[in-house]
């Protein structure tokens, strides 16, 4: 299937622009968080208004200091589920007042509480930093519960490509712990980042996201240790962890994305554990279409799909 015409025509002005060659070729950290929250600020400015309120801000107590959080309920009589969302961005850009626009779609499309977590980010906070936040964060909200307005029996963890990373991690966190957990959203996850999947190369270059930046991403995650023994901890590979008995899952891909057949082998081996699964493939998307669903109708369907999606599983 061809690339999405709205979306082709976006990588067309974004490389006018000269922004075309990733997020992080100039390597400087500074600008690349600024022109992540100047492009997901201007997409979620097209979008419709959702009716779900302003969030709520709060802290998150945690061994290593307060987690700042913002919970968003939507507008309908409760009780709801409770997501615990967690963006994207390589573990290194992002937080959750530029995912605002994504966060209010998610609420209105999922009908439940969300708990947007802003985990500390590398390289200032290199792994396992945000996988302690992400756990930490899961918890907390498990055991506020009615205090969030959320039904005691439906708790849910989500994200995208990293923040997909740190769901599947929390999931098998919560499995391990005894802890209940009803659904896992991965929205174009990265769940195995030392295996050179093809559509790494075969996507890695004019995508929005290039092979360049996750190496540069999974560096600065890594830290001070080199990339292949940063990434062994099944925390930070989730893909290499034990699947069986994990909470149901719904996983949603792009075609176009250096990380799509990460997704991929991760519902597939999901599957293959017994895990119910709902697996949702986008071939004329790339990655970060969750944040373009203003601008596209392909991508407008699959967040709307895989909202559903998860709806119908948390139901």
């Amino acid at each position: 299937m061809p690339l999405d015409p709205p979306i082709a025509a976006l990588l067309q002005q974004m490389e006018a622009n000269g922004a075309a060659g990733g997020l992080m070729a100039a390597g400087d950290i500074v600008a690349a968080r600024t022109l992540m929250g100047q492009m997901l600020g201007g997409l979620a400015m097209a979008e419709a208004p959702t009716g779900v309120a302003d969030p709520t801000s709060t802290e998150i107590p945690s061994d290593a200091g307060p987690i700042p959080a913002l919970v968003y309920r939507p507008a309908s009589e409760g009780p709801h589920a409770t997501l615990v969302f967690l963006h994207g961005g390589g573990f290194a850009l992002g937080d959750a007042a530029s995912y605002d626009g994504q966060v209010r779609a998610i609420v209105a499309g999922l009908d439940a509480v969300v708990v947007s977590v802003d985990y500390r980010l590398a390289p200032e906070h290199p792994f396992p930093a945000a996988v302690e936040d992400a756990i930490a964060a899961t918890n907390w909200a498990g055991e506020h519960l009615a205090e969030l307005g959320g039904r005691e029996d439906r708790l849910a963890v989500g994200g995208d490509s990293a923040g997909g990373n740190l769901s599947a991690v929390v999931a098998q966190a919560r499995r391990d712990a005894g802890l209940p957990l009803a659904g896992q959203l991965l929205i174009y996850p990265v769940t195995d980042p030392a295996t050179d999947f093809p559509s790494l190369t075969e996507n890695g270059e004019g995508y929005f996201l290039t092979k360049a930046d996750m190496t540069w991403f999974e560096q600065a995650y890594a830290g001070e240790q080199d990339i292949a023994a940063g990434l062994a901890d099944v925390r930070a590979s989730p893909a290499t962890g034990d699947l069986q008995g994990l909470a149901p899952a719904v996983v949603t891909t792009a075609g176009f994305d250096p990380l799509r057949d990460d997704g991929d082998a991760y519902a597939r081996a999901l599957e293959a554990a017994g895990v119910t699964v709902r697996h949702l493939e986008n071939p004329s998307l790339i990655h970060g279409w969750l944040a373009m669903a203003p601008l596209s109708p392909a991508a407008r369907e699959a967040r709307d799909a895989a909202l559903t999606a998860f709806k119908d599983l948390l139901a």
